[in-house]
């Protein structure tokens, strides 16, 4: 989701890695799930990418359900 997120807006991973001042490869490899996110920084990235997080996390939760009725 914070893929389709990032895309929406118009970013390359290189312009929201410069908005949170990391690397690009940081984007990469959490967008690849080589590397999970501690909430900050997801915090920090739904900032950059101007997310409501209630609303990011209940649609998160939502197709969680979907795809894993039994979680």
């Amino acid at each position: 989701m914070l893929v389709e997120a990032r895309m929406s807006s118009g970013m390359l991973q290189a312009d929201l890695a410069d908005k949170l001042q990391k690397t690009q490869s940081f984007v990469s490899k959490y967008e690849r799930g080589e590397r999970r996110l501690d909430f900050p920084e997801f915090v920090a990235i739904a900032d950059a990418l101007s997310l409501d997080l209630l609303q990011f996390i209940g649609e998160y939760k939502a197709r969680i359900a979907k795809d894993h009725p039994m979680i």
